[in-house]
């Protein structure tokens, strides 16, 4: 069984229809093999508009405590570009290792219409923060 995605604040944002849901968790296990802070998370599109559109590309904005800024920027997402019809969905989980204990992540994903028009859908800021009662536990 998969562990639930614990209470990070979430995300939850519209742009153009596409509405995107975004929830982090903190990981001890591969935290401590690692000598990382590492955060899982999930990903929720959700095409609340009345056109197709289809995921094209990422760009993620990852900060960690120090204001450290990292960058990532690619196709698709999880190795697939998603095209989603009016109420259509599309989930996936990735990962995310930080140097601090905190930081956030918020970013864009670009779109394309039918008509190859493309469009910018914004993903919400999010919190990496670890659980209370693991964070003691980690890199004592």
């Amino acid at each position: 069984m998969e562990p639930t995605i614990k209470s990070s604040p979430n995300s939850d944002h519209t742009t153009e229809g596409i509405r995107v849901q975004a929830a982090a968790h903190f990981i001890p296990d591969r935290s401590e093999r690692d000598a990382l802070w590492y955060y899982a998370y999930r990903v929720r599109i959700v095409n609340e508009g009345t056109e197709h559109a289809q995921l094209l590309s990422r760009h993620w904005v990852v900060l960690d405590a120090n204001n450290e800024k990292h960058e990532v920027v690619g196709e698709g997402v999880v190795g697939r570009q998603p095209d989603l019809g009016p109420g259509e969905l599309f989930e996936y989980k990735s990962g995310c290792p930080l140097n601090t204990a905190w930081g956030t992540m918020e970013g864009t994903y670009t779109f394309r219409r039918p008509d190859g028009t493309t469009f910018e859908v914004a993903i919400g800021r999010f919190f990496l923060v670890p659980d209370v009662d693991n964070a003691d536990a980690i890199h004592a």
